[in-house]
């Protein structure tokens, strides 16, 4: 009868050991510390019940895509849920002000659990949308991967202070490189203009979401843009003239540059590529009606290459220009060294003395290196390409329409004095 038992003991044993040993490592450690990190932030104030999203309400549509967004979640994504306005439903604004609370903590994703307290939010109270970003940054950590919040509201801040943008503003200058995505379910220029804010000061975007399908796959792409560091901006700290400039390879990069201040930033250009580059300035706050932008391409020996530049008055949120510079192939025996090309980004924006100069201005920066063309008289330094051959064309059709008015005039005088 013993030996019985301790035969029955030792097999449970050996069973609870090989289903141990039969899990997943991924199940019982979850995704590593390195892995990518997401929370989505969800407004459920009461105006989430507005029903004009494909005739459905604004907060059913969210909740149908956050579940879309559960089931599509990449493989080592670490998501998390925090929620804005779903707790108070009373007036007291100091109380709703305060209600933000995170649904479902970052991390490993069960499916269920996740896709059960979305579906039992309902609308309820205050935009608190400063202090959501400040607790969603604490909720994302400091332990590596990247981090990136996105944020799905219907409207703007009704609860500063913290106004959103000073909040998404200090958050980028603590240095921890979080990325801040908006999406916008009403379209009044308030919400737009801060959402822009709040996204361009982290290096983020701003989607107008009109639509279901929109909002899903919206929310699908900026969940896996996560994991493609190509695709995610990365912050490059430009220097004040090309011999400090920062090395930087292809790739979407953001900055920060002071009202009339120029960043500088190196590339390396081999023989026979293109250099694409293409730089947008945000206006996050408030700047005077005349401004510009200007992307130039010199050479190290301090030879302008090449410059775009776009200018505007009045409203704007951001002013891009961009440029192209083609490096010929090198000759047979020539040098096939890679050419070091700087890249100066600098802006004509300006504001009232009462504006806030730090942190300065949001800057993107675009790289792209593709094949040149096989000859690269081809393209135009100036960016006309093949344009120089239409400029010709109105040149001369100008010249000939010139004479043919000239001699016409001239002939008339003839016929009038005759007459």
């Amino acid at each position: 009868m013993i030996i019985t038992k301790r035969l029955a003991a030792g097999v449970c044993a050996l069973l609870a050991a090989l289903a141990g040993s039969a899990l997943p490592a991924s199940a019982a450690e979850g995704p590593p510390k390195d892995s990518p990190k997401v929370e989505l932030v969800l407004d459920v104030s009461g105006s989430m019940r507005a029903r004009d999203i494909d005739g459905q309400s604004r907060i059913s549509v969210a909740q149908q895509a956050f579940d879309e967004v559960i089931d599509a979640l990449p493989q080592g994504v670490r998501l998390g849920i925090r929620t804005l306005g779903s707790e108070y439903p009373g007036e007291d604004k100091t109380v709703g002000c305060k209600d933000t609370k995170q649904l479902y903590p970052v991390g490993q994703v069960d499916r269920t659990e996740a896709k059960t307290a979305v579906a039992t939010l309902r609308p309820t109270g205050w935009t608190p949308i400063g202090l959501a970003l400040r607790s969603a940054d604490q909720d994302l950590g400091t332990d590596g991967g990247t981090r990136r919040v996105v944020l799905i509201t219907d409207g703007e801040d009704d609860c500063a202070p913290p106004d959103p943008c000073d909040v998404a503003r200090e958050l980028a200058a603590n240095g921890t490189h979080l990325t801040i995505d908006t999406l916008g379910l009403a379209h009044d220029d308030k919400t737009r203009a801060q959402l822009e804010c709040i996204a361009g000061a982290t290096g983020g975007t701003y989607t107008s979401v009109r639509h279901k399908e929109e909002l899903s796959g919206r929310l699908k792409q900026l969940v896996r843009r996560s994991k493609a560091p190509d695709d995610t901006p990365r912050p490059a700290q430009g220097g004040n003239d090309c011999p400090s400039a920062p090395e930087i390879g292809t790739g979407i990069f953001t900055d920060r540059e002071k009202f009339g201040e120029h960043r500088w930033y190196k590339v390396k250009v081999k023989p026979g590529q293109e250099l694409r580059a293409a730089a947008s300035v945000t206006a996050d706050r408030q700047v005077d009606r005349d401004y510009g932008v200007l992307v130039r391409a010199v050479g190290d020996n301090g030879q302008e290459l090449v410059r775009g530049s776009d200018a505007g008055s009045g409203r704007t949120d951001v002013m891009s220009s961009g440029l192209r510079y083609p490096v010929g192939k090198a000759k047979k025996g020539g040098d096939d060294q890679a050419r070091t090309v700087c890249l100066e980004v600098s802006s004509s924006f300006s504001a009232p003395p009462s504006v806030k100069r730090d942190p300065g201005l949001p800057v993107e920066l675009a790289v792209d290196l593709v094949k040149g063309p096989d000859n690269p008289s081809d393209l135009a330094a100036f960016g006309l390409g093949r344009g120089w051959i239409l400029l010709l064309v109105l040149g001369g059709t100008g010249l000939i329409a010139g004479l043919l008015w000239g001699w016409l005039a001239r002939w008339r005088v003839a016929v009038w004095r005759e007459n």
